[in-house]
């Protein structure tokens, strides 16, 4: 009934009677004789059933949509991040085909040296 209460501010058109008649505790017979009553209200209870069925239950609802919609954003932007490290590092490769400029990455990162040479590494 608390549920049927919540929705009820949809439905204008019968629920000044429903008020009334939800004073007392009403068994659910009594309940669907007084919508059957009414002309629209049993369309109204059917559409709101629905409803919640379409938004909140089930693989296909409104809520697994959200999800699902983030998930792939959330993806894109890692695909768009992959993409930009694999263009620097396809430029890097392009740079080290070089041999001055690999020289100089090898000195750089793997402190390689010529045998007659000694290295001294200063830290700023």
């Amino acid at each position: 009934m608390q549920i049927f209460l919540r929705f009820s501010c949809v439905c204008r058109f019968f629920v000044v009677p429903l008020r009334q008649n939800l004073k007392r505790m009403m068994t659910f017979k009594q309940f669907w004789d007084m919508i059957k009553i009414r002309q629209w209200g049993k369309y109204v209870v059917t559409l709101l059933a629905f409803l919640v069925v379409f938004l909140f239950v089930g693989e296909q609802s409104l809520l697994h949509f959200v999800h699902r919609h983030r998930e792939i954003r959330r993806m894109e932007e890692q695909r768009d991040m992959y993409r930009a490290e694999s263009e620097k590092v396809e430029r890097e490769i392009k740079v080290l085909q070089d041999a001055d400029s690999l020289e100089r990455f090898a000195r750089e990162h793997y402190y390689m040296h010529t045998p007659n040479e000694d290295i001294y590494l200063i830290d700023n």
